[in-house]
């Protein structure tokens, strides 16, 4: 251990994290300093180790034959320091610490926690909304709920539902709504920020390349879905943002056409650390949920496929 008094902790750490992100603006982001910084630390760390870890080239740092080496050992104990950090914090096992982002936690979660607390009085959630993608071998985050494709770098994902977008409005709204190039008519409000367009939708319905007609852009889902309700546009909305609004009346879907977008909703945790019995049970009662939004979704707003003889 005394050979590890003539090394800094924060060179090993800017080694460590350049060497497994592959840059310095990676390795700086997560240590929260400048890349200048990050470099004047690993220059230190080679010169107190005596060793040239990493090439400097045009393309970046490269690792050297020894750096490769001495990085998969430094990284392996990193990981193991990071293992009993978490641990630590995860003393109390009846509270289980769930990520979210912060529209899916307001119009899909928040709704059924009563259900959830009434199948698991024992255990007490804290929800921590947001849309930064935490590092789950670090944090004290026990299962996290993500969107995209469910390939993620260091992290166990497992697919929950696949998204699927559809129109939505008010009931006074979808009144005039007789085929699909009716939603043309009508004004639009958008989520500034989604991963997908209205062109998704509107090339299922053979309108390819045909434009909405904007009122409204937001930046966050949520608030589109406010002004849907509240009868300023119709919205591209998906299952578990509209769903508890479609099921209490407040909104409509004028067509049962649902289409995908090729991405999902994905349980994620850390591959690395073993799975409570109170993540499991959310887990199970997170699908028991979904699929009786969607049996709701069915009823209130059966699915069609698009039919241009009858419906273009």
């Amino acid at each position: 251990m005394r050979d590890l008094n003539t090394v800094h902790l924060n060179g090993l750490r800017a080694v460590e994290a350049a060497g497994r992100l592959g840059s310095l603006a990676a390795a700086a982001d997560e240590l929260g300093v400048t890349p200048g910084a990050v470099s004047q630390q690993i220059a230190k760390a080679e010169a107190q180790l005596g060793r040239v870890l990493f090439e400097r080239t045009p393309r970046g740092l490269l690792p050297t034959d020894f750096g490769e080496r001495f990085l998969a050992r430094i990284s392996n104990a990193f990981h193991e320091l990071a293992e009993a950090v978490a641990s630590a914090r995860r003393r109390d096992e009846s509270v289980l610490t769930i990520s979210v982002a912060p529209v899916f936690a307001a119009r899909w979660l928040v709704y059924r926690l009563n259900r959830f607390a009434e199948r698991h009085p024992d255990i007490r959630l804290r929800i921590d909304a947001t849309t930064k993608l935490v590092n789950l071998d670090t944090s004290d985050v026990d299962v996290g709920i993500r969107v995209g494709t469910g390939e993620w770098p260091g992290v166990k994902s497992e697919p929950l539902l696949q998204q699927e977008v559809f129109p939505v409005c008010s009931p006074a709204m979808a009144e005039g709504l007789r085929k699909p190039a009716d939603i043309l008519k009508l004004p639009a409000v958008i989520d500034g920020h989604s991963m997908f367009s209205w062109e998704v939708w509107l090339r299922e319905v053979g309108l390819s390349g045909a434009e909405v007609n904007v009122r409204h852009t937001f930046n966050e889902a949520s608030l589109v879905l406010d002004a849907a309700i509240s009868g300023q546009g119709v919205m591209l909305a998906w299952q578990t943002l509209a769903g508890f609004a479609i099921a209490q009346g407040s909104l409509v879907v004028p067509f049962g056409i649902r289409v995908p977008t090729g991405f999902g909703h994905y349980f994620v945790s850390a591959p690395s650390r073993r799975e409570s019995k109170a993540a499991k049970a959310f887990k199970r009662w997170v699908r028991d949920e979904v699929e009786e939004g969607m049996r709701l979704l069915d009823i209130k707003a059966p699915r069609v496929r698009f039919d241009a003889a009858t419906m273009g």
